[in-house]
């Protein structure tokens, strides 16, 4: 074989290889172009539901920082160029109870029998109540407020709606403050069921959050449930016996004795100032309502915050 023949061999071959290889790429493109890639928000579903509620409280616990800074912020800003500051948590209340105490001794309002002294007895149940209404409408507008924050950072939505009930939270033990001074004042002896107050608003505190979440994300959508939740609430306490007994008769009897919000503001009241508890079937009720609702509403915000974003 001369000189020749081989070289041509040669270049014979590097052309079979490079067709090869072609071959090759292209296949190899073909396929690839066949793939489909498949993106999901999220896989909360697939993990199962007892699987959420761990992941849920992580997601707290890492946030956790986050959540006492947003409650800072919220605080600082809401007084900051406040004359009076904080002490508005108190003028309200007091302002609401001073205006029925004086209806009710000129006749025009009747607060039905109260065996202790009725301030004392507006403002505990004020206090129980605002712990309620304040809470529901800063929880509702949380995620609207922080608009332009959760545009640009991702963090988990539930720090804001939690962090929005701490104000309320402050609130509500200025407001008991007000209630021990009351107690000095009129040298009335509570029942030792004072101590545990904090367990026994542990039901209304799991309600309020529990409406907060899917409340927010609904303002998220529609603007007007922030709107129509602040006349709803006047509404709503005047409905609720906070301001009086509850009747014995009529229509606002029969819608007492279904409105959770009742046994929930008035058995911790009750326990509080007698010491007894006249309707505790309608508080465990009343609080594994709550419980429920809590937890059916912590749910769906969970599975759904990744999406509400494009809509605030």
């Amino acid at each position: 074989m001369t000189e020749r023949d081989v070289t041509s061999s040669i270049q014979e071959t590097s052309v079979l290889d490079s067709r090869t290889a072609n071959t090759d790429y292209d296949r190899a493109n073909d396929m690839d172009s066949r793939l489909v890639t498949t993106y999901e928000p999220d896989n909360s579903l697939k993990k199962g539901y007892k699987g959420i509620f761990p992941e849920i409280f992580n997601e707290l616990k890492a946030n956790r920082w986050l959540i006492f800074q947003l409650f800072k912020k919220d605080f600082l800003a809401l007084y900051k160029q406040s004359f009076i500051g904080i002490m508005w948590a108190v003028i309200i209340p007091l302002i609401t109870v001073g205006t029925f105490v004086v209806l009710n001794g000129a006749g025009v309002f009747n607060a039905g029998a109260i065996a202790v002294p009725y301030a004392l007895y507006a403002v505990l149940g004020v206090a129980i109540w605002q712990l309620f209404a304040a809470g529901l409408i800063a929880s509702s507008n949380s995620l609207v407020l922080a608009g332009p924050m959760i545009t640009k950072i991702n963090f988990s939505l539930k720090s804001l709606v939690v962090a929005s009930l701490g104000q309320s939270l402050l609130s509500f033990l200025i407001q008991f403050c007000l209630v021990v001074v009351l107690l000095v004042y009129y040298r009335f002896v509570p029942s030792a069921w004072i101590l545990l107050m904090p367990l026994l608003i542990i039901p209304i505190i799991l309600l309020t959050m529990g409406l907060g979440f899917i409340l927010s994300l609904l303002n998220g959508i529609l603007r007007d449930i922030g709107n129509m939740l602040s006349v709803c609430m006047t509404f709503f306490l005047f409905l609720t016996p906070i301001l009086y007994a509850k009747p014995t008769t009529g229509i606002l009897a029969v819608v007492s004795t279904y409105n959770p919000l009742y046994y929930l503001v008035g058995v911790p009241r009750e326990l509080v100032l007698a010491g007894t508890i006249s309707e505790w079937k309608g508080f465990a009720l009343s609080s594994a309502l709550a419980a429920t609702v809590f937890l059916i509403c912590l749910v769906i915000f969970h599975l759904t915050e990744t999406r509400i974003t494009e809509r605030i």
